[in-house]
């Protein structure tokens, strides 16, 4: 399987302070990653600098993605390449409902206009596989929704606009039992061998229910262990302190 996202020796700041230090990471087609580590460490800062969000900056390294240097490409660039983030908190957007932001973010992905009615139809499949009702998608987007409701739209934009590289940033959080199951039946309707995921998570329990091929832990900037899916469950039991001890060991 080729190589879908190389970083290479990412050093970024956040505002004015360097949060990512030296980070390296390889993710092939096919692939789900997993990054762990305590607050602060560097998590969601390295997804935003992957998407060159304004607000980090790269001071040195390369992000590669399918063959191409996006290091210094804007956010809207890097989305059409074919990355998909979703939010820890969702924005509320009063005045353009559910479908037609969805809508307007398949048009600008591809280049052939979006056909209504079939794009209606797969929107209301997908919405019936998440278990949210079909009425939603005349709503306001995620204005009035429940935690869990956000974060399925979070996933039903992802299946719509079936991205190369899908990027998760604790979608599982703040959801019950039965939401975590429906949000991983949402992402393994996504996975193929063509595509891969890159999740961010404080919790083992979205894991469960999702073939992980590895977990990677991050601590001050950089990734200073990886294993097999099953280090989740060590740092479930064991926490952290092992790994800071080598960083700074």
């Amino acid at each position: 399987m080729s190589n879908l996202l190389e970083i290479k020796n990412l050093y970024a700041l956040a505002g004015e302070k360097e949060i990512l230090k030296g980070l390296n990471l390889t993710i092939k087609k096919g692939e789900t990653h997993v990054i762990m580590g305590p607050n602060g460490a560097g998590k969601s800062t390295l997804l935003n600098t992957i998407l060159s969000n304004p607000s980090y900056t790269k001071t040195s390294g390369e992000v590669i993605f399918d063959g191409k240097n996006i290091t210094n490409l804007k956010t809207d660039e890097i989305a059409r390449q074919g990355i998909f983030m979703s939010f820890q908190s969702p924005e509320e957007i009063p005045g353009i409902s559910v479908f037609n932001f969805i809508k307007t973010a398949k048009g600008k992905m591809q280049e052939d206009p979006v056909d209504y009615f079939e794009f209606k139809e797969e929107v209301a499949k997908n919405m019936a596989e998440l278990n949210m009702p079909n009425e939603m998608q005349k709503r306001d987007l995620n204005v009035g929704f429940s935690g869990g409701e956000k974060k399925k739209n979070e996933i039903l934009q992802m299946l719509e606009l079936s991205p190369k590289l899908a990027m998760l940033d604790e979608t599982d959080s703040g959801l019950d039992v039965d939401a975590i199951k429906t949000v991983s039946k949402g992402i393994d309707l996504y996975k193929n061998n063509e595509n891969a995921l890159l999740i961010i998570t404080h919790s083992t329990k979205i894991l469960e229910h999702l073939k992980v091929d590895y977990v990677h832990i991050l601590i001050d900037g950089k990734i200073v262990y990886t294993g097999d899916g099953s280090l989740s469950t060590t740092i479930e039991k064991e926490g952290y302190a092992k790994f800071k001890e080598k960083q700074h060991g």
